[in-house]
């Protein structure tokens, strides 16, 4: 059934990638109740790459979980969700200092959109000349909007040194953002700002915070396979050995 699934999600993202090729770089995909990942695209290293972000419809207002890659998608984006669901984005956290995850910061706040991140990816943010929240989170925190809770977890460093995840414990959504890879991934991917030495044992305090996992949303490709933290620890692993 998961293989199955696999490859509806694979037909749908190639059609996701061709439509990005000609007018189409947004996807918004159910992925649970409230809950819906958005993907948009952008070149890395040549090649055009997915992004997935991911937001909630909550009865006070949408919260939006990273900004999208592609820069004209800012707009796109919240005009979507407001046809879709008739209610505006209030509330947006970014989960490391990359451009695929803050870019969008500087645009949201001037729209009068609460944006967050924590004190650690704001200093990096700050250091690299990268766009920068509203707000600082000083340590692992609770958010509840509407009807919905939800926790910010600094599991420690692996893609970044900053990376947090996003977890709702009741529903077992786990959203990793980069720190966590597609299922597919044959590599970490961008270890520019990694610490690799530290890189599985950041997964292993994921694994124990966030228990049996039904949704994990990693920041790039496919996402219908739930058996990418396992995968990617073991990556983590490999790469471990070799240093």
């Amino acid at each position: 059934m998961r293989a199955i699934a696999s490859i509806l999600f694979l037909l749908f993202f190639t059609n996701g990638i061709s439509g990005q090729r000609g007018e189409n770089s947004l996807t918004i995909t159910p992925l649970k109740d409230d809950f819906y990942v958005f993907t948009t695209f952008n070149l890395y290293k040549g090649k055009l790459i997915p992004a997935n972000g991911m937001y909630l419809v909550t009865n006070n207002g949408v919260v939006m979980f990273d900004t999208p890659w592609d820069t004209t998608q800012f707009q796109p984006l919240l005009d979507s969700i407001e046809n879709k669901h008739n209610k505006t984005v209030v509330l947006c956290i970014a989960t490391h200092f990359h451009e695929d995850r803050t870019g969008g910061l500087n645009y949201y706040s001037q729209r009068g959109i609460k944006t967050y991140t924590t004190k650690k990816t704001d200093g990096l943010s700050k250091e690299r000349g990268m766009k920068r929240a509203e707000f600082l989170i000083e340590q692992d925190s609770t958010f509840t909007m509407g009807q919905y809770s939800f926790q910010t977890y600094f599991p420690g460093p692996g893609h970044t040194t900053d990376n947090i995840v996003v977890w709702f414990d009741k529903e077992k959504i786990l959203y990793g953002g980069c720190l966590i890879k597609s299922a597919d991934d044959n590599d970490l991917g961008n270890l520019s700002d990694a610490n690799t030495n530290q890189y599985a044992a950041t997964l292993r305090n994921v694994q124990a915070k966030c228990k049996k996992p039904q949704y994990i949303i990693p920041g790039h490709g496919n996402w219908i396979n739930t058996s990418s933290l396992d995968h990617t620890l073991q990556m983590a692993r490999q790469f471990e050995k070799k240093d």
